[in-house]
């Protein structure tokens, strides 16, 4: 952890002040040294008070993603969140993982980007990201899963947003299988993941997230107004990002590692208590191909379960779900 993320963090577990002489101690650095990396802060729109009676303390903080504060705010994990990396803009955070996946770093870090040029969702769709009114960002992972198990991963990751959105906002988002959360049936968050992997193993994920958070109706497309919706627009007042931020990692970090120690069953329970798939007729698009049914449930491998029109219980592991009225 840096300097500033320290101090940071510091600063958050003490809102009645912290004294520049304990900073100083916990860091191994000199008091002046504390006092300019204050001063660093304070350019960055960090609000820190001092006086002679308190030492140190944080009033307020900007809308920024700033990967010290994240840092310093998310403390230990496990695997996702040990290394943040926060761009102003780049084309898609997928593409900046990517290069660092080929480049052979470690999994579990996240790149956050405070806008998209080239954002995308699943089928090649654009995903708008406009700055510093979402949570664009993406993850790498390295899990010693079979390709085939990879949808556990697209499942674990929905049922840790839409936890982390309920813990951070108090909404009820429900998810759509196989990568969207909604709120009243509108979407708000989405999940892109992409594979690198040979037959037997995968070599790597990148886990692709985009959140809807402090978009204004009139900032969506008018195409998207009817079914998508941001966490401003359901609470009715700003949402802090770098919280969300913190928490979404928290979250996933937590059901990766249920994935990791095999208790997929743990995660899939909880996914379809909040899925509004199950038991719905629907329609799903693989290709040319329509497949219209009744999902029954989902399987060990994270795969829909569903009863087609004709009798068959198919198992579906991608493509377009349209949920019949």
């Amino acid at each position: 952890m840096t300097p500033d993320a320290k101090i940071l963090a510091a600063l958050r577990a003490n809102p009645d002040g912290v004294s520049g002489a304990e900073l100083a101690e916990q860091l191994g650095i000199s008091r002046a040294a504390i006092w300019a990396r204050i001063e660093e802060l304070r350019k960055l729109e960090y609000e820190i008070e001092a006086g002679p009676h308190f030492g140190y303390r944080l009033m307020t903080s900007p809308d920024v993603l700033h990967a010290d504060d994240l840092l310093g705010q998310l403390g230990k994990t496990k695997v996702i969140g040990r290394d943040i990396r926060v761009f102003e803009e780049t084309t898609s955070t997928n593409d900046v993982v990517e290069k660092l996946a080929r480049d052979g770093v470690k999994e579990g870090v996240v790149v956050f980007a405070e806008a998209q040029t080239k954002g995308r969702g699943r089928l090649g769709r654009k995903w708008i990201s406009p700055p510093h009114k979402g949570l664009w960002f993406s993850i790498l992972l390295r899990p010693d899963l079979r390709p085939q198990l990879t949808t556990q991963l697209t499942v674990a990751s929905a049922t840790a947003l839409r936890r982390a959105i309920q813990v951070q906002t108090g909404l009820a988002p429900e998810i759509k299988w196989p990568n969207d959360i909604l709120i009243d049936g509108r979407k708000v968050a989405g999940i892109l993941t992409e594979m690198n992997a040979e037959l037997d193993r995968v070599r790597y994920i990148i886990l692709g997230i985009g959140v809807d958070v402090n978009l204004t109706a009139n900032e969506f497309p008018v195409e998207l107004r009817k079914i998508a919706t941001s966490l401003r627009i359901e609470t009715g007042k700003p949402v802090s990002r770098a919280e969300l931020a913190v928490t979404m990692l928290r979250e996933l970090d937590r059901d990766y590692a249920l994935i990791n120690a095999g208790k997929f069953t743990q995660v899939a329970d909880e996914w379809e208590a909040h899925c509004t798939t199950i038991g719905r007729e629907v329609t799903v698009r693989l290709g040319e191909r329509l497949i219209r049914g009744r999902v029954e449930s989902l399987d060990e491998d994270g795969a829909l379960r569903l009863r087609s029109e004709h009798g068959h219980l198919e198992r579906i592991i991608g493509g377009d779900v349209t949920l019949e009225k």
